[in-house]
């Protein structure tokens, strides 16, 4: 089934994780699909810091050489930030961990929104259980995702009129190298033994175990279909229901 046959996508972060995932679904489902990433070793077809405003500039003017106009954008790209507690936290951190998460989106968002006017448009943010609960040791990271939601229903309201449908995603816990990576630095800081905080994390959730990246990528393949035309402005957790983001460890730190 092609749902998103001709559709032109492009998809942020997307060399490699979730993003990967993202991608290769839009793509199964018909979709033209671009790819930019930071890192030129994930082959995507940008190189490019969406972060960055000029690189963002380029980016776009790359989709409208090689597209022509975009119908789907995929705020994807994230990084997972410091694990600290906040008095621990360097500055630098908490800022980058912002910028490269709640900024990017703005930047292409803004640079998006002129391509997908009046098509009509749609534009998913992948946002975080993270964005709809505290998590301790992850200030920035939370902040960030938190901000997300509100700009999604903010740019719905904004957006509706020309015909831009804007949604966000919260993943929870998707089993991965980046979700090995927080849970060996979280373990480093609660002296708590990596099995654990993995433990941990699992019992939190009501399903009891972690989510695979292509169940978040389905869930943007509906989102940007016309079969989800009169849905906007929504925040969907593909998650296993999140209960807490307390692993039982880090409140001791």
């Amino acid at each position: 089934m092609e749902q998103l046959a001709g559709l032109r996508a492009l998809v942020t972060g997307g060399g490699s994780g979730i993003g990967a995932a993202i991608a290769a679904t839009l793509a199964q489902h018909g979709a033209r699909v671009m790819v930019v990433d930071a890192d030129p070793a994930t082959g995507p077809d940008v190189v490019g810091d969406v972060a960055d405003t000029a690189a963002v500039d380029e980016l776009f003017a790359e989709v409208a050489a090689r597209m022509g106009g975009l119908d789907v954008l995929i705020n994807n790209v994230g990084i997972a930030g410091p694990t600290a507690p906040v008095h621990d936290m360097d500055p630098a951190d908490f800022d980058h961990c912002v910028r490269v998460n709640l900024g990017s989106m703005f930047r292409c968002t803004r640079k998006a929104v002129p391509m997908l006017r009046f098509l009509p448009g749609s534009i998913v943010n992948i946002s975080s259980t993270a964005g709809i609960f505290g998590f301790p040791l992850r200030s920035p990271y939370a902040a960030a995702k938190w901000a997300v939601i509100g700009l999604t229903k903010t740019w719905a309201m904004e957006l509706g009129g020309d015909g831009i449908r804007v949604n966000a995603i919260c993943p929870g816990s998707v089993g991965g190298p980046r979700m090995d990576g927080v849970i060996e630095r979280e373990a480093a800081v609660t002296g708590v033994i990596p099995a654990e905080v993995r433990s941990g994390y699992e019992r939190q959730v009501s399903m009891g175990s972690f989510v695979d990246a292509t169940d978040v990528a389905n869930a943007v393949a509906f989102l940007s279909s016309p079969a989800a035309r009169f849905i906007s402005g929504q925040v969907l957790g593909v998650d296993g229901h999140t209960e807490t983001l307390r692993t039982g460890c880090s409140h001791s730190v």
